[in-house]
């Protein structure tokens, strides 16, 4: 029996949540920077290897905090896909940086690496990989230009928790690296995010910025005997409430990885044939990646194709959406953004994709979604 709707999405609990943000309470500090916020912090640092993690309120202010850290300027350059959502651009805009959009490559969606250099002048300061749905950049490739050119790398991982590029966490290879636990991600907060630091020379200046530019921080450490004003800031972090939620879901992050890979993976084996006869293209993940089951998308044959498969799911009661309006396209990237060539595959990708729900406790439904896919192309004949 078809169900009354299947989301797009529905945030997942491990049950712990309301436990952890009673403790919380308990413990008299609601505030950032309390208990659970340093378990989330020794969590990440350990299960990514980075010198320095920091909690955010979202990876938003992650992205600020990074182009804080690396003093852009009005006029500096930040290399970047278009191809990706506003808040990558943003980031470095809000500092006077121009982003300069690279088109994507045909297989993974994420930024054509061989395109990088020929986008680099004199005013380009860093390029920011962008981790799409959780399959990792060629992040060996870019790690050289960017040592070639002196450039920083600030790995956009919003999609990327869990993730690894031959073998390494994503948001541990670039100089920085920033999460996202927005309640579409993975692990989720509600709303939030993290700052990577892998330079520990840039340590202390990521978290003077992240608590206003005063050294609080230092002092609740013992380390100074009064914080005062030492550099810009502002006010970047999330409260305990929301560390306490995040703190469930990290405890529970390989338990959350594998029951979504399980669903990515059944999506996957049964659009073999929908591929096969060319109707779709599925996903493709490197051989030396692992990714962490972000999304499921769908490539179809083009944008007409697409909108008739969404308003015929949404018919049958599933959620289906499309992604990113490219943001070289978008009014204030046309405006404050440039790009030297045309991003051909930028366009033609954002046109033919679609993604699926895909939620813990979609199990229930997922042959009922497949199933409805089928009937979509059997119908269209």
């Amino acid at each position: 029996m078809q169900p009354v709707n299947i989301p797009f999405n529905k945030p997942y609990m491990t049950g712990r949540e309301l436990w952890y943000i009673a403790q919380a309470h308990a413990n008299g500090h609601l505030a950032g920077d309390g208990a659970f916020t340093k378990k989330c912090h020794s969590w990440l640092e350990k299960r990514t290897g980075a010198d320095t993690a920091l909690l955010t309120h979202s990876c938003t202010a992650a992205l600020e905090i990074a182009a804080l850290l690396i003093d852009i300027k009005p006029g500096d350059e930040i290399i970047m896909p278009s191809y990706t959502f506003v808040s990558t651009a943003n980031a470095f805009v809000l500092r006077g940086g121009v982003p300069v959009f690279v088109d994507i490559r045909p297989d993974t969606l994420n930024i054509n690496e061989g395109l990088i250099e020929q986008a680099i002048t004199p005013r380009t300061k860093a390029i920011v990989p962008v981790h799409y749905a959780g399959v990792p950049c060629e992040m060996d490739v870019i790690m050289d230009i960017a040592h070639r050119h002196n450039l920083f790398v600030i790995e956009d991982a919003a999609q990327g928790i869990m993730s690894t590029y031959n073998g390494k966490p994503l948001g541990s290879i670039g100089h920085f690296g920033c999460l996202s636990f927005h309640e579409t991600k993975n692990i989720i907060s509600g709303e939030g995010g993290a700052l990577l630091v892998n330079d520990e020379s840039l340590a202390l200046r990521a978290e003077i910025i992240r608590e206003k530019g005063t050294n609080r921080s230092q002092f609740f450490r013992g380390q100074v005997d009064k914080y005062t004003w030492c550099d810009v800031g502002s006010s970047y972090l999330p409260g305990e409430l929301i560390a306490a939620f995040l703190w469930a879901q990290m405890e529970a992050a390989d338990e959350i990885t594998t029951k979504r890979l399980d669903i990515w993976n059944k999506y996957h084996a049964s659009f073999v044939g929908l591929e096969q006869r060319g109707l779709v293209r599925r996903p493709i993940v490197p051989d030396n990646a692992t990714h962490n089951a972000h999304m499921y998308y769908l490539l179809l044959s083009d944008l007409a194709t697409r909108t008739r498969f969404i308003e015929f799911l949404k018919e049958k009661k599933i959620s289906s959406v499309f992604h990113y309006v490219p943001l070289h396209s978008a009014p204030a990237g046309l405006r404050l953004g440039r790009f030297n060539e045309a991003l051909t595959i930028t366009d033609a990708m954002s046109e033919k994709l679609v993604r699926l729900p895909l939620w813990i406790g979609l199990e229930e439904y997922q042959d009922e979604v497949i199933k409805t896919i089928y009937s979509f192309f059997e119908d269209a004949k």
